[in-house]
């Protein structure tokens, strides 16, 4: 008992570890001149949509007001009834100076059906920089200059950018799901890519119609639940660099209770264990409240054990403060938070391994590892 206590407690301290290096990372990335941008080539900004959510059209709007000299809208939609529709068209209503596009087809492509969508929308995408944005996604008015900027370096092929979390609702759920990404997945993407990994997230990924073409088209993605690692490693395999932009949208976390909130991260969490086991296997030692209460059990609840959990929840919250400072962000919230995010994680993490089978917007579909089926022998 006394050596899993042990152990624990070392876990417990490589987790905070992990924290303050990711929390210097994002303060060297924020650090970061801002690019400027010489040529300005015309975008065309592809939306698929589904459905409304809390704050939906805060986050359509924001994209109405980028500054940029030249841009297309593409909004697609699979049902013509779908009441998102009825907030497209108010937007619309009030920037006429927009060129928009509204795309309804139900057409499928495979078994991803935000795929089928963006295919279906493409014809429409009059220019030959293509950024493709999540729904959810809230972007300051330079987005898309930081984003061409950095698709216009020599030799990148596929642009992606991080994202903070926004609350849309002031509900506990939504709140633990925030909290999640703001202080955990951020600094550990970052960190991630400091050792090596280009991971394409799917919030933004930016390319040229000629750079998709070489790798099948978005066809080439349409029956992975990951379509955006997909897509990172398809175009890595041709040569090109996959890089992130320096700008930090934000997404809607909408989930107002428990079981949604499980099923979205149990998602996540399948997804990314499907993709890269190993990685996803040591993560486990970022979840570091978890191991401290272990130390705490399987010591007897001696002194350095509870001094140990009183540690990693100061250090956390103070972790968390410098996050928020830096990204200018909402307070983190509680202490006590921390701990219950840190053994819903952990629950989370174990029910991972139970199976591979994921809820996608009501869709039942299998994480898989993202590789492309070998070609038939003759």
């Amino acid at each position: 008992m006394a050596l899993i206590a042990w152990i624990a407690g070392l876990f417990a301290l490589i987790g905070v570890i992990q924290q303050y290096i990711g929390v210097l990372i994002i303060q060297r990335f924020c650090a970061a001149p801002a690019p400027v941008l010489g040529e300005h080539p015309p975008v065309s900004l592809l939306k698929p949509l589904c459905g409304v959510e809390p704050l939906t059209e805060l986050a359509l709007e924001s994209f109405f007001l980028i500054e940029y000299p030249v841009y297309q809208l593409v909004f697609g939609v699979q049902n013509p009834r779908d009441p998102v529709l009825d907030i497209v068209a108010r937007l619309q209503a009030r920037y006429p100076q927009r060129d928009v596009t509204v795309i309804i087809d139900s057409t499928l492509h495979g078994t991803n059906r935000k795929i089928s969508n963006l295919i279906n929308m493409y014809p429409s995408a009059s220019y030959e920089t293509l950024v493709m944005s999540d729904a959810d996604i809230h972007v300051p008015p330079y987005f898309l200059d930081r984003v061409v900027s950095a698709l216009g370096e020599k030799g990148v092929g596929l642009v992606t950018t991080l994202y903070t979390a926004l609350p849309g609702t002031p509900r506990l759920a939504t709140l633990m799901g925030a909290n999640q990404i703001n202080y955990t997945f951020l600094p550990g993407a970052l960190l991630a890519r400091k050792l090596g990994r280009q991971d394409c997230l799917g919030v933004t990924m930016a390319l040229t119609k000629t750079v998709l073409a070489e790798v099948g088209g978005l066809e080439a993605v349409s029956n992975h639940l990951a379509d955006d690692q997909v897509l990172g490693r398809l175009v890595r395999a041709k040569g090109y660099q996959l890089t992130l932009a320096p700008v930090i949208p934000a997404t809607t976390v909408p989930e107002a209770d428990f079981r949604a909130l499980f099923r979205h991260e149990l998602r996540w969490a399948r997804t990314i264990r499907a993709l890269v086991p190993l990685p996803y296997a040591a993560s486990v030692l970022q979840i570091s409240l978890f191991w401290a209460g272990l130390a705490v059990i399987f010591s007897g609840v001696s002194a350095w054990a509870v001094g140990l959990i009183l540690f990693v929840l100061l250090t956390r919250y103070i972790a968390a403060r410098r996050i928020d400072a830096l990204l200018r962000l909402a307070k983190a919230g509680d202490a006590w938070l921390f701990v219950v995010r840190d053994f819903c994680s952990a629950l989370i993490y174990l029910v991972s391994y139970a199976g591979d089978t994921v809820d996608w917007r009501g869709q039942r579909m299998r994480a898989d590892s993202g590789k492309q089926p070998d070609a038939p022998k003759i």
